[in-house]
């Protein structure tokens, strides 16, 4: 089985959707990697910030930062050997280096349809970084507006769904019981603002 190691510099996460905007390098990083795992090769992350001993105990990358610091970061290491520093590989890079086959990236779906999806998944888990760039992206694909507001509407009815069920529940429970919710109290049941 092929292994791909990569020694990221020290960061909250390896997905790039964490923080106030998107690194859609990180993003497509972690998709790639993502999909590797799914073609059957061993994929292994280590971060800085988060297991450093992995970075001591791998005598090359070890080596390399003593040398070069952090900035030689990230690292690629594919079955044993540093093929990359500096920046992630790119998917043609992963491609060549694990065979073609083991590193294809190919998709059943279409590059518009993911967009698609991606812009649906941002209006639903309300980020407007992720929002910003899938629809950027999106445009340089061709997507048409139309086909853009149909996937936010969709993921607007899936997201709001839930909202309505519990607003049915609350109500169920409620109704005709006296609440918190009613009359001047705050949330907390008191008349002072801002107990909670």
């Amino acid at each position: 089985m092929k292994q791909v190691q990569v020694f990221d510099p020290a960061m909250c996460c390896s997905t790039g959707v964490c923080g106030p905007s998107v690194d859609p390098e990180l993003t497509r990083i972690a998709a790639a990697l993502e999909q590797l795992k799914k073609n059957g090769v061993e994929v292994i992350r280590h971060n800085l910030g988060q297991s450093p001993q992995a970075f001591a105990e791998n005598a090359e990358v070890g080596k390399l930062l003593k040398e070069k610091g952090p900035e030689v970061l990230p690292i690629t290491i594919v079955d044993g050997q540093v093929v990359k520093t500096g920046s992630y590989p790119t998917d043609a890079e992963l491609d060549s280096w694990l065979g073609g086959e083991a590193g294809s990236t190919d998709n059943f779906l279409s590059a518009q349809v993911r967009e698609l999806i991606a812009i649906g998944a941002a209006i639903a888990s309300n980020c407007e970084p992720c929002f910003r760039y899938h629809y950027d992206q999106a445009r340089k694909l061709g997507v048409s507006k139309q086909e853009m507001i149909e996937a936010v509407e969709v993921a607007d009815a899936v997201k709001r769904a839930p909202a309505r069920n519990i607003l049915t529940l609350a109500e169920r429970f409620l109704v005709g019981q006296p609440t918190a919710l009613q009359g001047n109290a705050g949330c907390c049941g008191s008349d002072e603002e801002g107990c909670c």
